[in-house]
């Protein structure tokens, strides 16, 4: 049937095995400038992006005429070209300066 679980005794620490208790402190490493996984480039690029999707989005909503050039051609091309920016700018590696 069911096992019972029993639990583990507690460990009991001391004075002298204790990592606290050492009386050395730890050596931290120098502080190093944090490193951005993008670069400011990347940055703007997805916030174009963003704005070009957008702008794709406003060009499909138009007017009242469903079947105009702009809403079934136009639209679609420019928010997928927002995406394939979107898509670059994430792809995009940072400049080695």
């Amino acid at each position: 049937m069911a096992q019972k679980f029993k639990p583990a005794a507690p460990v009991k620490t001391t004075a002298a095995t204790s990592p606290t208790a050492t009386g050395a402190a730890k050596a931290t490493a120098p502080a190093q400038p944090v490193q951005f996984i993008f670069d400011k480039s990347n940055y703007r690029m997805l916030i174009i992006s963003v704005a070009v999707v957008a702008f794709g989005f406003v060009l499909m909503s138009g007017t009242t005429d469903i079947y105009s050039t702009t809403k079934i051609v136009i639209a679609p091309i420019v928010v997928l070209a927002g995406f394939a920016l979107g898509f670059f700018a994430i792809l995009k590696k940072p400049s080695a300066n």
